[in-house]
């Protein structure tokens, strides 16, 4: 048995590059690849403790164990050990299931009780950290990647269409989906409990956003708020430095992150394009010239994609379909050269309501007012604009806009954000999307789609791109935004403190104007994109052909004749189809992974084998984890 946890560990290597350890306790085997970031002496793991009969792994960092480990030695429980999981066991032991409401930070935690005989599976309140588990036999797999699950003959490998059919449309795999049918994601602010009853999936925590009492917002309790936030995350060990892009998100961190270290040397690291309008690195380079940190750039070129998706996807074991995941894993394998640690900008347009679509929902509430007459000619004149490669123009938005006239608000919005949209689907040989997604909240039209964004598009999608880009090189990305206690004050913001007419952020802004001068706060939101539009119709368009026309895409029921002539219509200018191609792209380069691991591509649907593993009990388990 150890020999097989080894295997997986050693897929699991590039995540924890510091050393690995495999530890059997009763019939569990416990595999460990550990990136030191606190309690570099001690921070070995898995965590024992043989009186009880429990062991756990956890990837990630627990930000409050100081004052968990206060709160515990009062009520007569040790920790040992200084590092920050050393908490987790005794909270667990204390409180049972309930242990992980009580902790603050990213983590992927797998407990195994022998006392029980089962298996407990637990991940942050946003997904920060990942966690996938196979059952077979009688027997759980778990690793924090799909690749480390892959190598183990007895996981079950079977493709599964429902999801990569899911995934064509909206670029990312929704817990408890995976691209494997064998094969389960652990949703965030979920708790998974595997015994001789079966599996049981538990929701510790909802964001509480159009339900929290709305109040006057207050600049200064924010401060103290936020401050605290970026002091937790970044109590590490190790140096550590920030993403740096020049709009207000990272910028405000690192101007934070300076008053918090006045007298410590800082690292930043920025992306560069040779296409103006994708080119952010002269923002950046100023502001930390203002804030006195030194500033590294990485240039992205076409030249880079290629073999950087392929390596992407070879050490994940999945697609994703955001192209700005091959520049985060360029400006990680950067950053890995200097820091263990980066502090990044993501939830902070999802909590404070940052994203033009925000505004977008309430134009087309009355723009679906107007005749239909006059909606057809607007729409005809829309799409009739020419593409262009710059980013994020007029036209690009205008044509995302009335595709999605006469949904509701939801399926709008899913529209508007999707990789493939429902016309271009249709044209590829799919039917049209007739999944529903409940959102929990107020009902109240913003508040229902930021809680959307920050449990699909941002949990599913931008988390995922920061920690496999990161992780792939050994480096954390934390993100101070989604700490809890910033995620439970946004909740409570007034609608308009968040959106107004066309404004975005408004709160945020007004709270960044403290560290940062106005026309870096009020700059246009243009945020992280890649010119896949001009790359794929010439650097890229032999390769990207070469992908495109992969059997294996017609096997899994794309149209490759569809396809060609997206590739056609796009390189002549008639149509910009970079995003759906790009995710076509994307799925050939991890289809021919698949494929490499001698499995059936035969479609099985995931609720098919949710019902599967309601019957398997789990007396044994075979694990692996990285830290």
């Amino acid at each position: 048995m150890a020999g097989r946890v080894k295997g997986m560990l050693d897929a699991l290597a590039h995540r924890g590059p510091d050393g690995s350890q495999v530890h059997g306790f009763g019939s569990a085997m416990f595999g460990f690849s550990r990136l030191s970031i606190r309690g570099l002496a001690d921070g070995q793991q898995p965590l024992v403790d043989a009186e009880a009969g429990v062991m756990a792994v956890c990837n990630g960092e627990i930000d409050n164990h100081q004052e968990l480990r206060a709160w515990l030695t009062g009520r007569g429980r040790a920790v040992a050990g200084a590092t920050d999981v050393a908490v987790i066991l005794p909270l667990y032991l204390e409180l049972g299931g309930a242990f992980v409401e009580r902790l603050v930070g990213a983590f992927a935690i797998v407990i195994w009780d022998q006392r029980d005989n089962k298996v407990i599976l637990a991940r942050d309140r946003t997904g920060e950290r990942p966690l996938f588990y196979s059952v077979k036999d009688e027997t759980v797999f778990f690793a924090s990647q799909i690749a480390a699950l892959a190598q183990d003959q007895a996981v079950v490998k079977r493709a599964n269409q429902s999801a990569l059919c899911d995934y064509m449309r909206a670029g990312y795999f929704a817990a408890p989906t995976t691209p494997f049918a064998d094969i389960v994601k652990v949703p965030p602010a979920e708790i998974v409990t595997i015994d001789l009853d079966g599996v049981r999936n538990g929701r510790y925590w909802h964001w509480e956003i159009g339900q929290a009492v709305a109040r006057r917002p207050s600049e200064q309790e924010f401060d103290v708020i936020f401050r605290d936030a970026v002091r937790r995350q970044s109590a590490v060990d190790v140096d550590f430095g920030v993403f740096l892009s020049g709009g207000i998100d990272s910028s405000l961190i690192a101007a934070v992150t300076r008053q918090v270290y006045p007298d410590k040397p800082l690292r930043a690291f920025t992306l560069r394009f040779n296409e103006g309008s994708y080119d952010e690195g002269a923002f950046a380079e100023a502001v930390a010239a203002r804030l006195g940190i030194e500033c590294t750039s990485v240039w992205v070129r076409p030249g880079d994609l290629p073999a950087i998706l392929g390596d992407m996807i070879r050490s994940t074991g999945e697609p994703l379909a955001d192209p700005a995941w091959i520049p985060a894993a360029l400006l990680s394998r950067r950053a890995a050269q200097e820091i263990r640690v980066a502090l990044s900008g993501e939830g902070a347009d999802e909590l404070f309501g940052g994203y033009p679509t925000y505004f977008g929902a309430g134009l087309a509430n009355s723009y679906a007012k107007l005749p239909a007459r006059m909606r057809g000619i607007i729409r005809k004149r829309v799409e009739r604009w020419p593409p262009s490669d710059k980013k994020v123009t007029l036209s690009f938005l205008l044509k995302r806009f009335v595709l999605g006239e006469g949904l509701n608000p939801l399926a709008r919005h899913r529209v508007w954000t999707a990789s493939i949209n429902p016309d271009v689907m249709a044209t590829l040989g799919f039917a049209a999307d007739a999944g529903e997604i409940e959102v929990a909240g107020s009902g109240k039209l913003l508040d229902m789609l930021q809680q959307f964004d920050l449990e699909h598009s941002l949990a599913e999608g931008l988390l995922t791109k920061a920690d496999r880009a990161g992780m792939r090189f050994g480096l954390e990305l934390r993100a101070p935004f989604l700490d809890r206690a910033v995620i439970e004050f946004a909740a409570t913001l007034p609608g308009t403190e968040r959106v107004r007419l066309f404004q975005t952020k408004r709160f945020l802004k007004r709270y960044a104007l403290r560290y940062l001068p106005k026309d870096i706060v009020m700059r246009k939101k243009r945020g992280l994109s890649v010119p896949l539009a001009q790359w794929l119709r010439d650097p890229l368009f032999d390769w990207a052909q070469s992908r495109l026309d992969s059997p294996r895409l017609s096997h899994s029921g794309v149209d490759l004749a569809a396809v060609q002539v997206m590739l056609n219509e796009h390189r002549q200018r008639r149509a910009d189809h970079a995003r759906a191609l790009w995710t076509l792209i994307v799925l050939s380069e991890w289809l021919a992974w698949a494929d490499s691991l001698n499995f059936p591509n035969v479609s099985s649907a995931s609720s098919e084998t949710m019902a599967s593993l309601q019957q398997i009990h789990a007396p044994h388990a075979i694990t692996a984890e990285a830290v």
